[in-house]
């Protein structure tokens, strides 16, 4: 795919050096991802998203992250709605355990970082959805307004979530407190933690990507939709910072219906009755 005029001449403005050749090297939502090669022999990547894709939405996540906290993400060099331009980080590597025991220590310090409230101090994105984050100082309530139902309602407005479906969570959602309690400190979460958002390299974490950054119950960063950690994480991760009895048997499912929702509205589909038989597990 081509990198168009205009996005070029900002690479070359950017940095006053001449782009040489330009690779493209992965996709990420509605983004293309190059590889930039520049005259002075330096390697750069440029996230490149349509009109409207908000980039600069996800250059603030990174640069907050790196500002404030301990984890490591990617520098940006310039950022504005359609181009994100960053260093490269070397990776490539697999999720070992090694990696995973790095990784639950970058995490559970991550998770120290804490605020008054749940939410943000500007909504955010996740992959290229909207991601609403008004402070609340109840969590469950913050969980239900803005995670379930909001994600419900997006779904359930383009199609892809049923009317009955989505009436079943809504009870559900009105129950939380059933299995829920509320957390004592609001910590700073990346928010989509999955394997291709965690590079890695010779059994270390070199970079975590894709943020959707806001204050929550740390216990919603460990969503397991995709088994992206195991047994070394949740060990490790258990050594620093304690997950409360319960998380395994019964919270886990109820926090994996927000990613769940998430690819619902993006993709409906085998999703959906994913949803369909946590509710039901639920008695929903």
């Amino acid at each position: 795919m081509l990198l168009a005029s205009d996005i070029l001449h900002k690479i070359e403005n950017t940095t006053g050096i001449s782009v040489t050749q330009y690779t493209a090297i992965a996709r990420s939502g509605i983004s293309e991802v190059y590889g930039v090669h520049l005259a002075d022999g330096s390697y750069l990547v440029a996230k490149v998203g349509p009109l409207g894709s908000s980039l600069a939405v996800e250059s603030y996540m990174l640069t907050y992250l790196r500002n404030r906290t301990r984890l490591p993400v990617p520098e940006v060099f310039y950022a504005d709605e359609r181009l994100l331009l960053m260093t490269y980080v070397l990776a490539g590597d697999h999720l070992n355990a090694n990696a995973q025991c790095h990784a639950a220590e970058l995490l559970a310090d991550l998770h120290e970082t804490s605020a008054e409230a749940y939410g943000f101090e500007r909504d955010t994105l996740i992959g290229s959805l909207h991601q609403p984050n008004p402070f609340s100082h109840r969590w469950i309530d913050f969980f239900r307004d803005q995670r379930l139902l909001f994600m419900g309602t997006e779904a359930m407005r383009v199609g892809r979530l049923p009317l009955s479906l989505y009436s079943r969570l809504e009870k559900f959602a009105a129950r939380l407190t059933t299995w829920l309690e509320e957390s004592s400190v609001p910590s700073l979460i990346h928010g989509d933690v999955w394997s291709g958002n965690v590079l890695c390299r010779r059994g270390r974490i070199a970079a975590f990507i894709d943020p959707a950054i806001y204050y929550a119950d740390a216990e919603l960063a460990f969503s397991m939709l995709f088994g992206t950690f195991e047994t070394a994480f949740f060990r490790r991760y258990g050594e620093i910072r304690p997950l409360r009895p319960g998380f395994f048997e019964e919270r886990k499912d109820i926090y994996n219906l927000y990613p769940l929702l998430v690819h619902v509205r993006l993709f409906g589909g085998s999703y959906a009755s994913s949803v369909d038989r946590i509710l039901r597990q639920f008695g929903y």
